[in-house]
């Protein structure tokens, strides 16, 4: 259990901070859903901890929304800090500056395609995966992520001279 804690604590924050907008409120529903899968028993969640996990969370997250009467969307411009060690300054530089520009397009997508695309690849989801953790059906994510990222291609070219 501590293992797990440890592996999945911060995607799970992160995950939740998106969907709540406030790292707070997040870090209280991570807990919840650890708290949660303390209690279930071993043989109901081995093989899938970490889709049970996610699905835990994003439904304790949308009950916290709807508690509070209100849903809040990713926030304009919200980064996140993309790291690499890099042996050249200059592409280092350029990496991160990628990295900020398609983090910025990402955030300018419609909701559910940033949830989708964040799960798929900040989290490394599969579809049936993504699926189970959004109720979504397979082929509504594998339609939401297509279409996202043909979105974030066209506008990232069109940043490009």
């Amino acid at each position: 259990m501590a293992r797990t804690f440890a592996e999945h604590q911060a995607p799970l924050t992160r995950y939740a901070t998106k969907l709540l907008g406030d790292a707070d409120r997040a870090r209280d529903v991570v807990q919840d859903s650890f708290i949660k899968l303390m209690q279930q028993p071993a043989a109901a969640v081995e093989g899938h901890v970490v889709e049970w996990l996610f699905t835990v969370c994003r439904h304790r997250a949308l009950d916290v929304m709807r508690k509070e009467g209100r849903m809040k969307h990713f926030a304009e411009g919200e980064q996140e800090r993309v790291t690499a060690a890099e042996p050249r300054p200059g592409r280092s530089l350029e990496q991160a500056e990628t990295n900020a520009a398609i983090l910025r397009l990402i955030d300018r997508l419609p909701p559910n395609q940033q949830e989708v695309v964040r799960l798929k690849f900040q989290n490394g989801f599969s579809y049936k995966e993504i699926s189970r953790i959004t109720s979504l059906s397979v082929s509504n994510v594998g339609f939401i992520l297509h279409t996202a990222v043909t979105r974030l291609r066209t506008d990232f070219a069109a940043l490009r001279p």
